[in-house]
């Protein structure tokens, strides 16, 4: 029994990861990806807020309150995890822009391909990690299958449509699986983090995450809420390749989780708290300006 769990948490996590970005591929375009680029503010205090902002303020952070050597990797590789795969979701249970939500998600998620190995060996301090181990794993399971999505969406619409079904399932049963496969195998340490104080650095991490995102998320409060959520929401796919491809403690795979879980309620919550846009706003707001 204990040589099979960490096959079927290896399979349950590549079933999700694959499955959710080939998925994704299947519902967009070429020109969705590239359409949130005409408006230059806002790419680039999207870009600012996801790779400078967060990271700087979570990097700082846990400087300042101590927490474990593996904590504090933990919730690095979270703040440099941009572009959550679910983001175009989050965008329907917040009510905002989902337009740019799909856009805003492809432009965050390419940027961290190339960020992340960079970003990454520098701030960590001791410990050693290869550039191209940290980059394979988020090329094979993250931009190939999106290509390919977005290849068979260029192609047929039909053979899309009939996809995505599967695709949704296979990523929401990979994510189940691996979650209570994690929890099984992780609960003492996740007992542990969710006592000794790290809750509450989860606590400070969302929070600033979503309002700065959501103060510099303009031109319209629907675009406010995307990147608000978009930017609390990290990459919880491309971190957990990280953690497991390059760190052995399975505190740093439980931080993750724990952070990305508590993310999720987060959004849910707040989802169910907002107001609806008013249709006649939303419709005009949707229309982002070009600067």
């Amino acid at each position: 029994m204990n040589e099979v769990i960490p096959i079927l948490d290896k399979i349950a996590f590549l079933c999700f990861v694959v499955a959710t970005m080939f998925g994704t591929g299947l519902k967009l375009t070429v020109q969705e990806i590239w359409q949130p680029l005409r408006n230059i503010r806002l790419v680039v205090l999207s870009l600012l807020v996801n790779f400078v902002l967060v990271p700087l303020f979570v990097y700082l952070l846990v400087q300042v309150i101590p927490v474990d050597e593996p904590v504090k990797d933990g919730f690095i590789i979270m703040a440099l995890a941009s572009g959550p795969p679910a983001l175009p979701k989050l965008a329907q249970i917040v009510k905002g822009n989902l337009a740019f939500s799909t856009g805003l998600m492809m432009m965050l998620m390419f940027g961290t391909v190339f960020y992340m190995p960079i970003v990454l060996p520098l701030v960590l301090q001791g410990v050693q990690v290869n550039s191209w181990d940290i980059a394979k794993p988020l090329i094979l399971m993250m931009i190939i299958p999106l290509a390919i999505g977005l290849f068979i969406k260029s192609k047929s619409e039909n053979i899309s449509l009939s996809l995505q079904a599967i695709t949704a399932k296979l990523s929401s049963f990979g994510l189940l699986l691996g979650l209570v496969v994690r929890l099984i195998v992780h609960f003492s340490e996740i007992t542990v983090l969710l006592t000794n104080g790290v809750i509450f650095v989860c606590a400070i991490f969302i929070v600033f995450s979503f309002t700065v995102g959501y103060l510099l998320g303009g031109p319209g409060i629907d675009t406010q809420r995307v990147l608000g959520v978009g930017t609390a929401q990290r990459n919880f796919a491309a971190a957990l390749l990280i953690g497991t491809s390059n760190f052995d403690d399975p505190n740093v795979i439980s931080v993750i989780m724990v952070t990305s879980l508590l993310m999720m309620v987060s959004v849910v919550i707040l989802g169910k708290n907002l107001p609806e846009l008013d249709q006649g706003q939303s419709a005009e707001i949707e229309q982002l300006e070009v600067s």
